[in-house]
């Protein structure tokens, strides 16, 4: 039947300590014990509405404990999540909802009015839970979700579950609408470790019951996933911890508060945090650097990243500050983790954008021809073992995304890169964002990264503007910062003396803030047109 996350749950519970930490956000802490009570409660209650396994529970939330209690019972009660960015507004909060055929939306009080002006557009949703504490939900229709948690003995379904189970992991990407990348419990269980830990020699157990006994011999870990649960990186972090027996702290901020980060390090002996790139990396140091010896960061020797580059400068100051860190820079997509790894010690060196190449990934050509190690050719990189299944009600996207190559079915995403002769992976962007300026290719993270070491610029996108001369004009937009004054011709020499001429941004532009999402991503098509306001270029 394969691996299924509720059966991992179930075993788990008669292994952990159930006064052991699972769920801490701010003072409010949640013990292993009351996580298997509560969300067997909460995974009954969702099946009396009236799902069936297999059917969608949307997570309108944002970090804190009602998120991963909530994921527990849909894995015990074999139903599947789907992922709501909170930042959304109603037309799309009403695709993702549409598009996923949610049947039960379970979404934080402070977004309650936004619920009720989507409820009448979406009559297939079975049950509203409000996330709303001891007070009553503010909609009459709206169900409590700690009353749901709280109703009945807590013990278990006990119901056959299947490593095809689902989770619904939605992805904006750079173009289009977003898309439902569907992963197996069977296959993310792989892509993610298998349960295999340095403790344990890094070999996977055979079964739950092997898995269980491994999580009650070592000591658990803690996690602080910064960035959202709702998306990826936030969200497998996360998985991993819960998988090992550990505990998960998130922060009560509704914005990033490296203050709060470090802080929390120190009061719950938190050893991992979760992060994506610069985005995160560079406020941490900051403020570490503004108050040198003020934040106790003994406990932590693992900080983890995925999805946005992150400077080899900035990982040298945080090594500067706590030397036994292990910083792991990873490679993944939505689409797929493992691409690619690289792991920065202090006594080791560190290059943006270069990875050692996952097991089962190889580099392909746009026609799919493979690229061997060691050719100049760019490609994209590719994956074969524990990949998803597809995209959600799109066949179309998902032959193209998750090929069939000589009879082996890969997940390309679309990053373009390199693949040295020893495995090295030097990525060089997101196909859709590739920028075309009189025939030559210009992947906007190079250009970006190089822009970031200029003194004076805390962060950098670079987009491709319409122009008559070039098809394409390369573009940066950068944010200063406070205080700074940036000179065009100067920073454009800076990348010149790093980077082919072509590559060279033809205007610097600024703004005093480039408006990434909460998880560190850009939002290209924002940022390109702001460009061409600036710039005079119509639409």
């Amino acid at each position: 039947m394969g691996w299924n996350y509720g059966d991992i749950l179930d075993g788990l519970a008669e292994v952990v300590p159930p006064d052991r930490p699972a769920l801490i956000h701010g003072a409010h802490v949640l013990c292993w014990g009351d996580l298997a009570r509560r969300s067997n409660n909460l995974a009954r209650g969702f099946l009396a509405s009236g799902v069936g396994a297999g059917d969608k529970v949307a997570f309108y939330m944002r970090n804190g404990p009602a998120y991963c209690e909530t994921l527990a019972a849909c894995f015990r009660a074999r139903l599947t999540h789907v992922n709501v960015n909170y930042r959304y507004v109603d037309d799309e909060l009403w695709y993702i909802l549409d598009n996923s055929d949610t049947r039960i939306v379970v979404y934080d009080r402070e977004f309650s009015e936004r619920v009720e002006a989507l409820r009448a557009r979406l009559p297939d949703v079975q049950a509203w839970v409000e996330v709303c504490g001891s007070a009553a939900p503010r909609a009459a229709f709206a169900v409590s979700y700690d009353a749901l948690a709280e109703s009945g003995d807590g013990s278990p379904l006990r119901i056959a579950r299947s490593g095809d189970d689902l989770l619904l992991l939605y992805t904006g990407g750079t173009t289009g609408m977003p898309k439902g990348v569907m992963w197996g419990h069977d296959d993310l269980w792989a892509a993610t470790g298998a349960g295999a830990t340095l403790l344990t020699g890094n070999i996977p157990p055979a079964n739950v019951a092997e898995h269980c006994a491994n999580v009650a011999k070592f000591p658990s870990g803690r996690l602080i996933p910064c960035c959202p649960l709702m998306h990826g990186t936030g969200l497998f972090t996360a998985l991993g911890t819960l998988w090992q027996g550990g505990t998960i702290v998130t922060l009560t901020d509704t914005g990033f508060d490296p203050v709060e980060l470090l802080e929390a390090i120190g009061r719950h002996g938190v050893n991992a945090i979760a992060i994506v790139g610069d985005v995160f990396a560079r406020p941490i140091l900051r403020e570490l650097d503004a108050r040198p010896g003020r934040y106790d960061l003994g406990p932590l020797r693992a900080v983890i990243s995925s999805g946005v580059m992150w400077s080899p400068e900035v990982k040298r100051g945080l090594l500067a500050h706590q030397p036994e860190l292990l910083l792991s820079d990873s490679f993944g997509a939505s689409e797929g983790v493992g691409f690619g790894r690289s792991e920065t010690r202090k006594d080791t060196p560190s290059e943006t954008a270069r990875f050692m190449l996952g097991p089962g990934c190889k580099v392909f050509t746009e026609d799919l021809r493979e690229i061997p190690p060691g050719s100049d050719e760019v490609g994209f990189v590719a994956r074969s073992l524990a990949i998803p299944r597809g995209y959600y009600k799109d066949p179309a996207k998902s032959a193209k995304t998750f090929p069939v190559i000589d009879g082996v079915r890969w997940s390309i995403p679309g990053d373009y890169c390199r693949v040295t002769a020893d495995g090295t992976l030097v990525l060089l962007g997101r196909g859709s964002v590739c920028i075309n300026t009189g025939g030559e290719k210009v992947y906007p993270e190079e250009v970006e990264e190089v822009l970031k070491t200029y003194p004076g610029i805390a962060d950098a996108l670079v987009v491709g503007v319409p122009d008559e001369t070039w098809g394409q004009m390369v573009t940066a937009v950068v944010q200063p910062e406070p205080g700074t004054a940036l000179e065009e011709h100067a920073v454009q020499a800076h990348v010149r003396r790093q980077l082919a001429g072509y590559k060279t941004p033809k205007r610097i532009l600024t703004t005093d803030d480039l408006g990434r999402a909460n998880n560190g991503k850009a939002d290209y098509k924002r940022i390109a047109a702001f460009a061409r306001r600036r710039l005079g270029i119509p639409d």
